[in-house]
Formats: structure tokens, sequence, C-alpha cells
């Protein structure tokens, strides 16, 4: 799931894809890159996070750690946001440099895929995200995991149901050009 070529609204509501530098990309490692359409159409991800949300599924590898790990090294990636159970996996994985584990955020319904946020152009108007907070991360996914676990632990946040996400945009908020470019 990429970000419209301009950014912009998606169909399916996708609030942080509306900048053109979102991408998300599945769990699923490519059996094929031959694919039919066909087959393109009736694949599915996997989610690399056990039944019970607490542990990895036999369907995580070391070659999901090493992707993440080559895009949260790459300085025009500015988050990664992934399962808290993949990002503890990760932690554990690290045995050398910790710090790309910093843009490597934990992020529920992240479990059939990875989100990637990439830097803004330089050039741009784009605004950067405030920087992750100091530290590898590892500590805050563990607790998040944790609160699975038990989640009478979990501070109680009520739901918002009038809450709207910041980025998400009517077209019919949009400038009249934005129309032309979508239509």
């Amino acid at each position: 799931d990429i970000s419209q070529p301009r950014g912009g609204p998606m169909t399916s509501g996708h609030a942080s894809h509306q900048i053109g530098l979102d991408a998300d990309i599945w769990m699923l490692p490519p059996s094929s890159l031959n694919l039919s359409r066909q087959q393109r159409e009736n694949l599915s991800s996997v989610s690399v996070v056990s039944r019970n949300g607490l542990g990895l599924s036999s369907a995580w590898n070391q070659g999901h750690f090493l992707i993440m790990r080559a895009a949260a090294r790459d300085p025009r990636v500015e988050r990664i946001l992934v399962d808290p159970v993949a990002k503890v996996a990760m932690c554990q994985m690290e045995t050398g440099d910790r710090s790309w584990l910093r843009k490597v955020r934990p992020i529920n319904a992240h479990d059939y895929h990875f989100h990637v946020r990439l830097s803004c152009p330089a050039g741009s108007i784009c605004r950067t995200q405030d920087p992750p907070p100091a530290g590898d991360g590892c500590a805050e996914a563990q607790e998040w995991i944790n609160n699975r676990a038990n989640p009478s632990r979990a501070p109680a946040t009520p739901a918002d149901p009038d809450y709207r996400h910041p980025r998400t945009y009517r077209m019919s908020e949009l400038p009249q050009q934005c129309n032309i470019v979508a239509s």
C-alpha cells in the first residue's frame, strides 16, 4: 500500500498515507517475482505474531529483521512502525549498534506489514515529524506486550466518537486543483 503519486486522500481512508511519503510493506517474503496479474490479486500477507498477540508466529524469520534494520539505517527513512512483538524480537536479535532501533516504533495492527515513513525531500514544504524519544524503544515495546497480556494494566483512554485524524481530508475539503489530479 503506497501513497497516492502526489499525496492526497486514499479511498481506504489511510490517513497516514496522504502526504506521499508512506508505504506499507508486507511480511510475506516473495516466493516468486514473476507473478501473473491473477496471482498478484489473490495474494495476501501473513502475520508474524502468534494468535494470542504475545509472541512470534512461525512466519517470522531473520529476513524480516534484516530488511527492517536496513530500512531503519537508511537516512531517507524517518520511521518504521511495526507490531511491538516484532520490535521486541528485533531488540533481542541486535547484538551490535542499536541506534537504528530508535526509528522502529511499536504500533498495533502492524503484524502483517510494517509501515515506512520517508523523510521529507530537500526543498519540500513538508514538515518532518518530531524525533522519536531517546533510547532504543525496546522497553516501551515490551510494555505494549505486557499490556496485551494483562489489559487491566493499560492506561484507560476513552475513545472519542468524533475523533478525526488531523491528516484525514475529504475530497470536498481540498483545493479545486486536487480534484483535477485525483479525477
